[in-house]
């Protein structure tokens, strides 16, 4: 009869042991759900502003080669017009 006690015993925390590892394995993977949901925003917002940041870089580089162009013709106009004033042929 004592080993059937013992036996019984043994059995119920056997049992409340299992229990416990099943909550602690709910509770972490729920842990887990919620720390990679929270990166997974993180990244989204990231994402989102480089991308916003290469936006605004690339029509600022439009914007350079915009008036770089304009200042080169202004540049080449100005010399033509140099060049006609020194009475230069055209095409020197």
């Amino acid at each position: 009869m004592a080993e059937s006690a013992a036996d019984g015993a043994v059995e119920l925390a056997a049992r409340r042991l299992e229990r416990a590892l099943a909550v602690l394995e709910q509770r972490i993977a729920r842990r887990i759900s919620q720390a990679s949901d929270g990166a997974g925003s993180a990244l989204d917002e990231d994402r989102a502003q480089l991308a916003t940041a290469l936006d605004k870089s690339r029509a600022r580089e439009r914007e350079l080669a915009e008036a770089g162009a304009a200042a080169s013709a202004a540049l080449a106009d100005a010399i033509a017009q140099i060049k006609a004033a020194l009475g230069a042929p055209k095409g020197v």
